[in-house]
């Protein structure tokens, strides 16, 4: 995926739309693959879950009748079960998306593997030319 078709990103409406599981248009699919494969692509998915539920957890903070601190305890553990909810199913989520964005299933799996190997990859390179580097000062 090239940097420019990572750079266009939906708009506050379409943002919204796609927290609550909405379709992007097809020119924002390079996005939806950049959102779901990203280094920080779970905590994507905890913020838009987050989203979610907030004008729930306000009605139920600000509307309903009672003690102010029953109102907080469900509204945290309303949130609490949303996130757990959400992170039970985190990586079925990302790729429904990316399949909904075009993409065929099982992309966001591969793109992920492929970014784990080849940063493991990088870090190992780099151990070695360190090693080397040592190795190379103690023999001067």
């Amino acid at each position: 995926m090239d940097d420019s078709s990572r750079r266009r990103r939906p708009n506050a409406v379409q943002w919204l739309w796609y927290c609550l599981g909405g379709r992007l248009p097809a020119h924002l699919s390079g996005w939806v693959l950049y959102d779901t494969t990203s280094r920080h692509w779970a905590m994507r998915q905890v913020v838009r879950s987050t989203m979610v539920i907030s004008p729930l957890i306000l009605v139920l903070l600000l509307a309903v009748p009672g003690p102010f601190w029953i109102r907080a305890l469900s509204a945290f553990g309303g949130l609490l079960m949303s996130l757990l909810y959400s992170l039970g199913f985190l990586t079925e989520t990302a790729e429904h998306r990316l399949v909904k964005a075009g993409y065929p299933a099982g992309t966001g799996a591969e793109v992920r593997q492929r970014r784990a190997v080849e940063q493991r990859t990088t870090a190992t390179q780099q151990r070695r030319e360190k090693m080397f580097r040592r190795l190379d000062n103690r023999r001067r």
